[in-house]
């Protein structure tokens, strides 16, 4: 199964920077994408053959997710169950017979952690959704998690240190997710690689410096993470800020 992750910031302005070229040309089984800023219906997504799910976020513009996938789900559920978390269209799961998928667009802490503590709450909430998922069956959690799990994960992580996206805050609350069981695809296969970036600032010159962040993240149930065969981070792929990460697994 090959299942891509992709925040667009925009997807109205990446399909005209060449997303669906790139899509079709890859034929992902599902993807998984965030930063949608649009409803649904807004403009047509021609991908001849998937389903298309969203979650949009009531404030027009903003946030937003998406899953457009090959293979009809056994289920679909939008956000996390948590009061107070259903507002901006950050997560949408899908049932299969053997897993569960999940994409999430985590929220963003902000300038001087201005939002620390909505971002932690959410945090809190999703683990105590994904824990009762794994109960269950194996999870497959991807998109942008907005954090830079450790120093090799980012171009320039003394500078950044206690910055949205670097703090320890932020980080701890990532290896309280690991600690549940899961495990970073990524890292698993190449823990030691260095300059493997997701996410580069539109200033300075970042991405052509590869001065990045690796913050888009395939996140997988420790039981099956002997299944997973590549992942790739497609940072030569244009279109937004991110690039795609993409996640072969049989399963």
């Amino acid at each position: 199964m090959k299942l891509m992750t992709w925040n667009v910031n925009g997807l109205r302005a990446c399909m005209g920077k060449g997303f669906l070229d790139y899509v079709s040309a890859q034929k992902p089984d599902a993807v998984c994408i965030q930063e949608t800023k649009m409803q649904k219906g807004q403009a047509e997504v021609p991908l001849e053959g998937y389903l298309q799910y969203w979650n949009s976020a009531e404030k027009k513009g903003y946030s937003g997710t998406a899953i457009f996938t090959r293979k009809e789900p056994l289920s679909v559920h939008y956000d996390i169950d948590a009061d107070g978390h259903d507002k901006e269209g950050r997560s949408i799961t899908l049932e299969y017979e053997n897993f569960y998928l999940v994409t999430e667009y985590t929220p963003n802490a902000q300038d001087q952690l201005a939002r620390i503590d909505y971002r932690l709450s959410w945090e809190e909430a999703r683990r105590n959704y994904l824990k009762k998922l794994d109960q269950e069956k194996p999870v497959i959690l991807c998109g942008d998690l907005n954090v830079a799990a450790e120093e090799i994960d980012l171009k320039n992580p003394g500078p950044n240190r206690g910055n949205a996206g670097f703090s320890d805050q932020e980080r701890e609350s990532f290896r309280k997710l690991l600690g549940l069981g899961f495990v970073d695809s990524y890292r698993y296969l190449y823990p030691e690689v260095t300059g493997a970036y997701t996410w580069w600032s539109y200033r300075f010159n970042a991405r052509k410096n590869n001065a990045g962040w690796r913050i888009d993240y395939f996140l997988v149930s420790e039981r099956i993470k002997k299944s997973i065969s590549q992942v790739s981070l497609c940072a030569d792929v244009m279109g937004s800020d991110h690039c795609p990460v993409i996640l072969e697994i049989d399963i």
